[in-house]
């Protein structure tokens, strides 16, 4: 990480849960790091509480004059754009909200970076599976595709698999980047549209897209409903609820350390090869909900019950895993952490940090 020495990194949602990790990491690396966030309540609640070694800067990535206070100020050298809004739900019942913060907020960015005088070489863009929709299936052929989003009448009717024309259920694949995007929902569309600004608007710097899966860990809001499952649980569980799990248990997912993905982001920031190309960020590990939730009460001490309630949200997706060939190859990154590693971390974490 010696390329960091001395350059100047500007991190938009840098209090964040990845953010915050991330300025620390450049910081003791080498670099000035300024934060930019808006300290959202939903997500840091009414009296935030922020590193006092963090450069923060607070405002909205709407907020043009901010923004550009904060450029001009910082003058970067890199940027890494983490600020977003995120929740599938939510974004269904908000999609002003999010096209507003995750679309305009991109644009009102890179066309502030545009009017520097020194423009930054390179931009890091925080992405998300969620542009792959259901993610990769094999077809009768044996080819890889992604499937439209599953039809609501039939999850009613307790029909969760992804299936092909004769009703057979098809298999999931880790789901490479060279898949088309298919987003199924508001949010993934929102963040599939900041990829492509940042491909579309002509500049003089380089990008690098990384798409990350399921990031959890210490840190990781337990307050907010729409963030992370497994931190949703942990608040769940040591409240005395009972831990929910939607469809029949086996939807899946790809869990990604949050130690592990601010590697990867540290690591994109000067990595030449990385230059211009989109990124897998996740374990390669496929999950099921019901798993992660009773590794969850597990760790908290509590018998593993969980009641699997055959209910269904529109827009969810079955299986989600990565091919993470590329973030190997063009990165030199690899998961480190095993899931039940960083469970255990998660709900230490939990225990010590629970909301009043």
């Amino acid at each position: 990480m010696t390329l960091l020495l001395g350059k100047r990194v500007l991190v938009t949602g840098g209090a964040g849960f990845i953010g915050s990790r991330l300025c620390r990491r450049l910081s003791d690396n080498g670099a000035q790091v300024t934060a930019f966030d808006n300290l959202l309540e939903q997500v840091h609640g009414p009296t935030p509480t922020v590193d006092p070694e963090l450069n923060l800067v607070r405002g909205d990535i709407r907020d043009r004059d901010a923004l550009a206070s904060v450029v001009q100020r910082s003058r970067p050298d890199v940027v890494v754009h983490l600020a977003a809004e995120t929740g599938t739900g939510q974004s269904a019942d908000e999609p002003i909200r999010y096209s507003e913060v995750n679309v305009v907020g991109t644009a009102i960015l890179l066309e502030t970076l545009k009017g520097l005088p020194k423009p930054p070489t390179r931009i890091v863009l925080a992405a998300t599976r969620a542009v792959y929709g259901e993610g990769a299936y094999a077809d009768t052929t044996g080819g890889l595709f992604i499937p439209p989003p599953r039809d609501a009448v039939r999850m009613a009717a307790g029909e969760f698999d992804i299936v092909d024309r004769s009703g057979v259920p098809l298999k999931a694949f880790a789901t490479p980047e060279s898949l088309p995007p298919r987003p199924g929902s508001v949010y993934g569309s929102t963040k599939l549209m900041q990829e492509f600004l940042l491909q579309q608007t002509p500049a003089s710097w380089d990008h690098v897209i990384l798409r990350m899966q399921n990031v959890y860990g210490p840190g990781q809001s337990l307050r907010n409903p729409y963030t992370g499952v497994l931190s949703i649980f942990c608040q769940q569980a040591m409240s005395g609820k009972t831990l929910g799990i939607y469809e029949d248990g086996e939807i899946h997912r790809d869990f990604v350390f949050v130690d592990d993905v601010v590697d990867a982001f540290a690591r994109a920031c000067t990595a030449s090869k990385a230059t211009n190309a989109v990124i897998n960020i996740g374990s390669g590990r496929r999950t099921s909900i019901r798993e992660a939730a009773e590794r969850i009460l597990v760790e908290l001490g509590e018998k593993p019950d969980v009641e699997v309630t055959a209910a269904f949200r529109p827009g969810d997706i079955r299986h989600a895993v990565a091919n993470v060939e590329i973030a190997s190859s063009l990165l030199n990154w690899k998961p480190e952490t095993e899931f039940e590693t960083g469970v255990a971390k998660l709900v230490e974490w939990a225990r010590n940090n629970k909301p009043n």
